[in-house]
């Protein structure tokens, strides 16, 4: 991120700063867990590890290969969003128990941003699902094998990942954590360990999002080109890679865009995805059932 803004990084620990990552990780560690005379103490505990948690268990569903998926029920997309949209009550439980103005206010913040963005992700999922048919997750996989929804459906796939910035309070929408307004966000009164885990959950969320990313749009586990050579590659390999340049994607938009504001980031959901999310189910339903091309 600092070669995009051509400024210096945090180059001193390991080569290149490569174990960086590390040294922050095991200061997190070591440092004493210090918690609010006034807060919620069970509450204020059990925030961070409901929000870490919730990103792991939403994996199940998520396939990595043929077969290889830890649960591949029929509703497994369903399972994900379900999943995903929980959430946002570990942000909201450690705004509220921490006790503090400002803890709270970058609570109600994530909760108004979460709940706006989600309805037009449900909305788009619920335009492939009409042009791909199950709601399997291996068989969405599976359907792409003649010409993958992002192709068709590019415009839709656009909105669903700046949906998913969104929802995952990533800039250029990470208004809970503004530093200039709230200090920084729900998570102000954590330290240690606490703070560690809002921190890898918000990570582990990314990599989350970008598996129905690669899921719907670039055809998940299959090669990019139908040769001979690609094929010798696994299926898990090629899905690692997509989920790579998704994440490339996170940290370059970071890199790129500037803040909103709050009220242009609210605007940008209500006003422009919810309305155009919502119309494009109706065009994408009507050309399937009028040409037969239902699946």
């Amino acid at each position: 991120m600092a070669f995009v803004q051509r400024r210096k990084g945090p180059d001193v620990v390991g080569s290149f700063g490569l174990l960086q990552p590390i040294a922050d990780g095991l200061k997190l560690i070591l440092k004493e867990p210090i918690s609010p005379s006034s807060a919620n103490l069970s509450l204020f505990r059990i925030a961070p590890v409901a929000t870490f948690m919730l990103s792991l268990v939403a994996r199940a569903v998520v396939p990595f290969d043929y077969g290889m998926v830890l649960s591949d029920p029929n509703i497994g997309l369903l399972y994900l969003f379900a999943i995903s949209s929980l959430g946002v009550y570990g942000i909201i439980i450690a705004g509220r128990s921490s006790n503090s103005k400002y803890a709270f206010l970058g609570a109600l913040r994530s909760a108004a941003q979460m709940v706006s963005y989600e309805v037009s992700i449900g909305l788009i999922l619920i335009t492939v699902l009409i042009c791909v048919g199950p709601r399997n997750s291996s068989e969405i996989v599976m359907a792409q094998k003649q010409i993958w929804s992002g192709i068709p459906l590019f415009p839709v796939l656009v909105m669903f990942f700046i949906s998913c910035l969104a929802e995952t309070n990533r800039a250029p929408f990470d208004l809970p954590e503004a530093e200039a307004e709230s200090v920084a966000g729900y998570n102000v009164e954590y330290s240690s360990m606490g703070s560690a885990l809002f921190f890898l959950g918000e990570y582990a969320n990314m990599i989350l999002m970008s598996g129905p990313c690669t899921s719907l749009s670039p055809g998940g586990w299959p090669p990019i080109l139908d040769l001979p050579i690609f094929k010798k590659i696994p299926g898990s390999i090629w899905f690692s890679i997509k989920v790579i340049l998704f994440l490339f994607l996170y940290i370059w938009v970071r890199a790129a865009f500037p803040r909103y504001r709050y009220d242009q980031l609210m605007g940008l959901g209500r006003k422009v995805f919810l309305p155009l999310s919502l119309a494009r189910v109706v065009p994408v339903s009507g050309v399937l059932v009028t040409f037969q091309w239902l699946p």
